[in-house]
């Protein structure tokens, strides 16, 4: 027998000693090894060179040792290489008149000593030796089109004097504002160049599913040329930062300055517009939020082409669909968007959508909460003729029907903005209206008291005279009708979605409501300025 063949059986056989040990023992049979006695070492893996001939077919070349083999998740540099050059820094400057600066980039520190601070010092605050009083800001963009066109957000470059697009080898090129949106936070740039650029496209934001792996790439605290990845945490979030929230919500490493940049999928698509951080310290603690790039792709395009944005309009003042509602409503989940109001004279207000009616569909794309339909609607191309799959129940003991109305778009202008919204929280009490009493009175009900409208009880809550329904005087604290808002002056237009007369039929169907067992009741309600709502109070 051959030395190494020697080694090879020795191995071989200690390993068939080690396996026999295991086995005999009751860990073994759990799959457990026991550790050795105390000083006996655990016998090492045998090298590889040791057990597989290099030489045999089929066996892969073994990395030499001056290129060890990469271990961990496979790099992203060739994606990261190829993309870069498309990034950019955006640095604005604005002339102030004493006063705070508006919100910039915040200075960095170094430990005492340190010559970095010299290098923080001249990157973020500038230079003053004009002595005018000038406030420097940075953000990140990138090209999507050759010919110069830089995509940013508006906060990056708002109120600015002087935009600078810095390249990635060096270039500075003033630029120019196409556009803005300040409802999603977009801008359009122009730069001119002598030679093409290198450019990014949009990608399919709504294919990008909780886990992929994503990058970004963009200018944190100055530092251009930043890389950082991560995965998309969330999809769809509302962040309260305007009425068309979407974001895709990613751990990758967002700071203050990659504001405007890309975030990219593997492919090198850019799916999300880097837009804002959720920090108490100022730095990336894992929650960044960007803004989906099929929204962000019909705000540049109109941008792009008309200067302005040109949103469809559909008229119409929604509520969230709760389960409570739901419930009452008898529909079969919570979801859609739900009709509380139509603007007379609106593309709505064409008789086929009442109130109380539940649109599930719009245009064929699903609509899951009230929040999508605006946004949706506002994607969509004015005087489009569009079909909105809607669920309606007539009466309450009868079941909730599909129902299509077609309706053609308007356009959203700036000074009306009433569908973009949602109608579920109620009015803050008018500072005129009587105290709640200490216990409810004699014939309240809910928790309400209930009276017929009098020319006083109008002048006294400032109702319109061609006035309809059951008025709200009184709600007793702790009730269930006063935790779901209900306030003196609110007016109850129906229950159970059955019009109510007076308050002698308001009572008898509350109480037929009980009598039939039911645990809640479902009241359409009004408040002072007329805006409906849907509530649903229990039944004591």
């Amino acid at each position: 027998m051959s030395l190494p063949n020697a080694r090879l059986a020795s191995s071989l056989a200690g390993a068939a000693l080690a396996l026999l040990a295991v086995g005999a023992g009751p860990a073994g049979a759990q799959g457990v090894i026991a550790p050795p006695s105390e000083g006996q070492p655990i016998a090492p893996q045998p090298p590889t060179a040791a057990t597989i001939d290099p030489a045999a077919p089929g066996v892969p070349a073994q990395p030499g040792s001056a290129q060890p083999r990469m271990i961990g998740p496979a790099s992203v540099a060739d994606l990261a290489d190829r993309l870069l050059g498309a990034v950019v820094n955006i640095s604005t400057s604005q002339k102030v008149e004493g006063g705070p600066p508006r919100d910039a980039t915040p200075p960095l520190t170094a430990p005492d000593g340190s010559p970095l601070q010299d290098f923080f010092n001249d990157l973020l605050n500038g230079k003053e030796g004009d002595g005018e009083n000038r406030v420097q800001s940075l953000g990140s963009g990138f090209v999507l089109d050759p010919s110069g066109i830089v995509v940013t957000n508006n906060h990056v470059i708002a109120d600015a004097d002087e935009i600078t697009v810095n390249f990635a080898d060096g270039r500075q090129l003033d630029a120019t504002v196409v556009g803005v949106d300040p409802k999603t936070d977009l801008a359009v740039l122009k730069v001119e160049s002598p030679t093409p650029l290198a450019a990014v496209r949009f990608g399919n934001s709504d294919a990008v599913r909780i886990g992929d792996w994503v990058m970004a790439i963009g200018n944190p605290f100055g530092l251009g040329g930043s890389v950082t990845v991560g995965i998309v945490s969330a999809r769809g979030r509302n962040i309260q930062a305007g009425p068309y929230d979407n974001f895709i919500q990613t751990d990758a490493a967002i700071n203050r300055g990659n504001s405007g940049g890309p975030l990219f999928d593997m492919y090198g698509n850019v799916i999300g517009i880097n837009t804002a951080i959720i920090s108490p310290t100022g730095g990336s603690i894992g929650i960044g939020f960007a803004i989906p790039a099929l929204l962000a792709q019909n705000v540049v395009d109109q941008l792009r082409e008309y200067g302005e944005t040109r949103r469809g309009w559909l008229g119409i003042r929604l509520q969230e669909v709760t389960d409570e509602i739901a419930e009452g409503l008898g529909l079969p989940n919570a979801r859609g968007a739900l009709v509380m109001g139509i603007i007379p004279e609106g593309p709505a207000d064409n008789g086929q959508i009442e109130i109380g009616d539940v649109v599930t569909r719009f245009d064929g794309r699903e609509i899951a909460t009230s929040r999508d339909l605006p946004r949706i609607v506002a994607e969509t191309e004015i005087g489009k003729t569009v079909t909105l799959d809607i669920l309606r129940k007539e009466r309450l003991d009868a079941p909730a029907k599909p129902v299509s109305v077609q309706v053609t778009l308007g356009r959203l202008e700036d000074a009306d903005e009433t569908d973009a919204g949602e109608d579920d929280t109620p009015a803050d009490a008018d500072a005129a209206a009587p105290d709640a009493p200490a216990a409810p009175a004699p014939n309240a009900t809910l928790g309400l008291q209930l009276s017929d409208a009098s020319d006083e009880l109008k002048k006294r809550f400032d109702l319109a005279d061609d006035f309809t329904g059951v008025l709200v005087t009184e709600v007793a604290p702790n009730s269930a009708a006063g935790e779901k808002g209900i306030e003196p002056g609110t007016v109850i237009k129906e229950i159970g979605q059955e019009a109510v007369k007076d308050a002698a039929d308001a009572r008898e169907k509350l109480t037929k409501l009980k009598a039939d067992g039911r645990r809640n009741a479902l009241l359409l309600l009004a408040d002072r300025a007329g805006d409906l709502r849907f509530t649903v109070v229990p039944i004591d």
